[in-house]
C-alpha cells in the first residue's frame, strides 16, 4: 500500500518525473553551460516570492539533495516593505514545500516611494544591494536571482527599444561593489510558459 506524498515530495517528483524536459533539464544545463557552480560555493538562493524564484529555490534544494558535488545554500528573502499578507504566504508556501528561509527586513519599498523620479529603478538597486550585503553577511559569495528566459528576451527588447542599447541579461555577473561576489542565473534557460 503506498502512502501519499507530501507537497513537498509531489512537488520534487514532478521536477524529476513530468516536467524534466521544460524546468530540470534547462536548468540543470544552464548551471553547467555557464558554470553557474563552482565546488565549495556558498550561494544566497533569493526568493522574491513569486512562482520563479520559489521554482528556482525548490530546484536547487533537490539538486544539492542528490549531488556529492560541494556547495552549500542558503535561502534568503529580502522583505522590501511586503504587506504582513503577502509577508505570510510567502512563509506559508516556503514552509509548504519544506524550503528553510531567512527573512532579512528592510524600508526599501518607503524609500523608493519618497522619490518622484525613477522609483523603480531605485528599488530595483537598492534591493540587489540588500541581496549583496545580507548574502555576503552570511558568507556567502554568490546569490542566485530567479530571472528566466523570457526575463532576458524582455530586458533586451527594453534596453533597445527605450534606451537604444543592445545589452542582454547575462547568466552570471561579477559584482563591481561587493567584492568576490557573483550574481548567477539558473533559469537563465527556462521558458515562463513552462514554469506557469
Amino acid at each position: 500500500m503506498s502512502r501519499e506524498l507530501t507537497p513537498q515530495e509531489a512537488a520534487e517528483r514532478s521536477l524529476i518525473k513530468k516536467y524534466r524536459k521544460e524546468l530540470w533539464r534547462p536548468f540543470t544545463e544552464a548551471i553547467k553551460k555557464y558554470e553557474l557552480i563552482q565546488k565549495d560555493d556558498k550561494i544566497a538562493v533569493c526568493i522574491s516570492g513569486g512562482k520563479d524564484s520559489m521554482l528556482m529555490a525548490k530546484m536547487f534544494q533537490l539538486l544539492h539533495r542528490i549531488t556529492d558535488f560541494p556547495f552549500e545554500l542558503v535561502y534568503m528573502v529580502m522583505d522590501p516593505g511586503y504587506n504582513s499578507v503577502n509577508r505570510q504566504k510567502i512563509i506559508d508556501n516556503a514552509s509548504l514545500l519544506e524550503i528553510p528561509i531567512t527573512i532579512f527586513d528592510t524600508s526599501i519599498f518607503d524609500a523608493a516611494n519618497s522619490v518622484e523620479k525613477s522609483p523603480c529603478y531605485l528599488c530595483a538597486r537598492m534591493r540587489r544591494g540588500h541581496l549583496y550585503s545580507n548574502a555576503q553577511s552570511l558568507g556567502c559569495n554568490k546569490i542566485a536571482l530567479g530571472h528566466h528566459f523570457s526575463d532576458v528576451i524582455e530586458t533586451t527588447l527594453m534596453g533597445m527599444l527605450y534606451g537604444a542599447q543592445i545589452q542582454g541579461m547575462r547568466p552570471k555577473l561579477h559584482s563591481t561593489n561587493f567584492s568576490g561576489m557573483e550574481l548567477i542565473r539558473p533559469l537563465y534557460m527556462v521558458h515562463e510558459d513552462s514554469i506557469i
